[in-house]
């Protein structure tokens, strides 16, 4: 095949991978956006519920080491791969329905069913994770140049079809009732399941250029994770899944804050949650052509500043009392948090494939996702039996890890931003001097322990 022509077949292969995460966006507005309130209506615990969020990630992740076996088995090529789990994964989303059934009509309590909930959803965060190795290897194929505004372009795309989806089960919801909750959720789920089953067919659709496995290629996760400390990328790995850790000690619990201490309903939760993805479909956008012409850590260093006020907002929101302003008041919290994690977690994507080779990039994004859902299980974890107190010093649980969040995420990122570097070569960009000397301080106050730390291991 000519050149010309392989170009057009990966255009074509991006523009159907567009199609697909449309579909995948289904299944994450329907579904996976409504898990905690599914929860919640089952009756589950705060504890349950940081578990739900972030135990699937860290075993569905951790089931990627099995997966890459598949990917260097020769017979298998990555869309077969692919195709095979988000099948799997669809077809998953039967058990989610068949709990609620079961619930419903007193053939199980709240804490089987909620301990139902966890065993089917982390199935379903396992199919869809054993996919990803494939699929991050794939991407990187048809992708040819430009990486953060073609992902930026396609977050943007795909986050309206979730902020539509989610609306329109919020909806459906809110028609039902929360006493009555039971046929809504069913009905969003099995618009879930189709989404999925469509995101499958488009699958098929995409031109997989062909791939050469190099067994040269292949390390393990234990020979990655000795070297992590003397490397750029593998402090990145360390900086990401330290932040992680911070983000979900509070992240997994506004949910249940809204739902059960505001006693909001669930239009007023949907309206609240969507925002920060109206943020992030705005400034996505941005944020790939700057990190395509500043650098990936360029937009990771001001954004990583930013992210910690965001659990500092929620727990300002006690001294409002009027639930209209209070409203207001979260949304306008969550549009700062669309527009930081836009940038953080698209720079981060995009900093892995600008760091990586074809051959080995199946493997990082593995290792880094495992590391990544290892640091938000073990925040989570603290936040579900912190937020499972009553009180604390006379404070509510949940105020208190919002506060715990904040300051961890704080000093992430002063002991790590500094000690990461840029990876390809950048345009300059011109920051006020106050600015550069308040980094300069910062860089002066956490870079001599970092190293040290990264000396002595």
């Amino acid at each position: 095949m000519n050149k010309k022509k392989e170009d057009l077949k990966k255009s074509q292969a991006r523009k159907i991978s567009i199609k697909e995460g449309s579909a995948w966006s289904l299944m994450e507005g329907f579904g996976s956006r409504y898990i905690t309130p599914y929860a919640l209506y089952l009756g589950a615990s705060n504890s349950q519920i940081g578990f739900l969020s972030s135990f699937p990630g860290l075993l569905g992740n951790i089931f990627q080491i099995p997966a890459l076996k598949l990917f260097r088995n020769k017979n298998n090529t990555r869309k077969k791969i692919v195709f095979n789990f988000v099948l799997l994964q669809a077809l998953l989303w039967i058990p989610i329905i068949a709990i609620g059934f079961l619930y419903f009509f007193d053939f199980i309590n709240a804490k089987l069913a909620s301990n139902l909930l966890i065993i089917s959803y982390t199935a379903i965060v396992i199919a869809g994770t054993s996919a990803s190795s494939a699929w991050n290897s794939w991407m990187k194929d048809i992708i040819i140049k430009n990486n953060g505004q073609y992902f930026g372009r396609r977050s943007r795309i795909i986050h309206l079809v979730v902020i539509l989806s989610m609306l329109i089960a919020g909806i459906i919801l809110n028609f039902f009732g929360k006493e009555d909750a039971f046929k809504g959720f069913m009905i969003i789920f099995f618009i879930a399941f189709i989404g999925r089953m469509i995101s499958s067919y488009f699958i098929k659709k995409i031109y997989e250029p062909k791939f050469q496995y190099k067994e040269s290629s292949y390390f393990t996760l234990r020979q990655f994770i000795k070297k992590m400390f003397y490397n750029n990328f593998g402090r990145f790995v360390i900086f990401v899944s330290l932040m992680s850790f911070a983000t979900a000690i509070a992240g997994p619990f506004f949910a249940v804050y809204m739902l059960k201490d505001l006693n909001f309903n669930y239009i007023n939760y949907i309206f609240i949650t969507i925002t920060s993805i109206i943020s992030l479909i705005l400034f996505m956008p941005f944020w790939g052509k700057f990190g395509d012409k500043f650098g990936t850590m360029k937009a990771i260093r001001i954004t990583s500043f930013f992210i910690p006020f965001v659990p500092l907002l929620w727990f300002f929101s006690i001294y409002i009392h009027n639930q209209i302003l209070l409203t207001v008041y979260l949304i306008i919290a969550e549009f700062i948090s669309g527009f930081a994690w836009a940038g953080f977690n698209l720079s981060s994507s995009n900093f892995v494939y600008d760091s990586v080779t074809k051959e080995k990039i199946a493997f990082c994004f593995a290792y880094f996702n495992i590391l990544n859902a290892f640091g938000a299980f073990i925040g989570a974890a603290l936040g579900g039996f912190i937020s499972s107190k009553s009180d604390i010093f006379g404070i509510k649980s949940l105020l208190i890890i919002f506060i715990l969040s904040a300051i961890m995420r704080f000093v992430v990122a002063i002991v790590m931003v500094p000690v990461l570097k840029e990876v390809r070569e950048v345009k300059d960009f011109n920051v006020p001097s106050h600015i550069i000397k308040r980094l300069e301080l910062v860089e002066h106050m956490s870079l001599m322990p970092i190293e040290k730390f990264i000396k002595r291991e």
